[in-house]
């Protein structure tokens, strides 16, 4: 029995390819499906089973591609509605792969469609959990995206919830492994451990859920402080029902080679945006004017998804040269098919065409630090709620970037605004989307907050109420 891990940091997201006795199965699969067949291919096996343990929100699953191709069957539990052939396992029914046993646990709560896979190994003894969305290192799934107005609320779902967990996995021995669908950095929970497996006993013990005393206590503590979800989810949820097209076809639309002419008639016929994946200080010293900067080596799919709320809008890529084919790959992992093309030849060529390009002023921590002495500053801190609350520069102002867009009424539009996150790369998005939006006075702030504590700057541990209301 082999049974590895397949986990894709920047998505915070973990898949699995289970083996035995030439038979395999791979559990929520990414968009790609060439690297599961090969996986399976190196050990001579057969991929039988493609197993879902609900329908993602924040990933544009695989399982269609990678069945088609393989002759695999995909798997979901009950209350699964799809729009491709997929078996609709029964709760309890058993799958067996070679040697190995599936035992499919419908675990509702998260959604409730969501289901627990439990391995058994050759004896018959439960060996590990594929918990999906239901469980995580250190938290549980979210209970709000598969609420249906005046049929069920998100305390609904968390009752369920407790009561899978309850009943479905708290029974299992603590010495069973547990392997979760995400980690730190997904939307999909609030509390996720930096750790992608963990026994289900030491969960027991750590797990702020699994310790609630009761269920109205899971209830409040699961429900309390959720923020909203990125827009893109309930899209890619309705993508992963249907039959969505291969990454081959998306690869082959947007790896298109466009021309300074090609892209500036996108843009105006198609209204199309312009999203430029470079590192951050490479982008600011020149972009093509209103275009959005998300760079490539950092979180950038899912702020791609937080950022662009429609999955459907029509882009052109600018990239450093070689990273094309790497940033359809991620944006079509979140839904963004509709990609036209990218900048042949980047940036160089758009100047060397003649065309304006644009700037954006970043200074380092200390700059800041001294024109913050010499006057007084607008400051906007676009870190999450919970990094605001940990600590926070004494005269700034709370702006997520996740919910840039509530707050643009309080940004100034002649004094300089200044931005700063963490350590650059969040600011610099919310700089080029208010510089497209018209701000033309935006300065970021290299190396964001890491760097402003390493200055004299006075800051807060606590949360000022009346700074992050507004």
């Amino acid at each position: 029995m082999k049974i590895e891990q397949i986990y894709t940091g920047c998505l915070a997201q973990g898949a699995y390819y289970i083996e035995s006795n030439g038979e395999a199965a791979v559990i929520d699969p990414l968009r790609e499906s060439q690297p599961y067949i090969d996986r399976a291919e190196k050990s001579g096996a057969k991929i039988k089973y493609v197993l879902e343990t609900h329908f993602h929100a924040d990933f544009v699953s695989g399982h269609v591609d990678l069945a088609g191709r393989t002759g695999a069957t995909i798997i979901y539990g009950p209350n699964a509605k799809t729009d491709f052939t997929a078996q609709i396992a029964a709760d309890g029914e058993e799958l067996k792969l070679g040697k190995v046993t599936i035992k499919v646990l419908h675990t509702p709560g998260h959604t409730m469609e969501s289901t627990t896979y439990l391995l058994l190994d050759e004896q018959g003894k439960p060996h590990c959990i594929f918990s999906g969305d239901t469980l995580f290192i250190g938290d549980v799934g979210r209970p709000d995206l598969a609420q249906k107005m005046g049929v069920l609320t998100k305390e609904d779902l968390a009752g369920h919830l407790y009561d899978s967990l309850h009943t479905k996995i708290m029974t299992l021995p603590d010495d069973v492994i547990v392997y979760p669908a995400h980690g730190a950095g997904s939307a999909c929970g609030k509390n996720m451990s930096k750790e992608t497996w963990d026994t289900l006993g030491n969960q027991k013990k750590v797990n702020y859920a699994l310790k609630a005393a009761s269920k109205d206590q899971f209830i409040k503590e699961v429900t309390d402080g959720i923020l909203p979800p990125p827009a893109y989810f309930p899209q890619n949820v309705a993508m992963n029902k249907g039959a969505i097209p291969s990454l081959d076809t998306v690869k082959e639309k947007g790896l298109r080679a466009l021309t300074p002419d090609q892209v500036e008639l996108i843009v105006e016929s198609e209204g199309a945006l312009v999203l430029d994946t470079r590192a951050a200080q490479t982008f600011k010293d020149g972009f093509v004017p209103r275009s959005i900067n998300i760079g490539l080596r950092g979180d950038f799919a899912p702020w791609v998804g937080a950022m662009i709320p429609d999955v459907k809008h029509p882009l052109v890529v600018v990239t450093d040269e070689g990273n094309e084919d790497e940033a359809v790959t991620r944006l079509a992992r979140v839904g963004y098919d509709n990609v036209l093309g990218y900048l042949k030849g980047g940036i160089t060529a758009w100047r060397s065409a003649g065309r304006d390009v644009d700037a954006l002023e970043s200074i380092s921590a200390p700059e800041f630090a001294q024109r913050m002495k010499t006057g007084k500053l607008i400051v906007f801190d676009v870190r999450k709620q919970g990094e605001w609350d940990g600590e926070h520069l004494e005269d700034a102002k709370h702006a997520s970037l996740q919910f840039l867009n509530d707050h643009l009424a309080e940004f100034n539009r002649t004094e300089p605004n200044y931005l700063h996150c963490a350590g650059g790369y969040r600011s610099m998005i919310a700089a080029s989307v208010l510089k497209a939006r018209g701000f033309h006075n935006v300065v970021e702030v290299a190396g964001g907050f890491d760097g402003i504590k390493q200055t004299d700057l006075p800051t807060t541990e606590f949360a000022c109420p009346s700074k992050a209301e507004k």
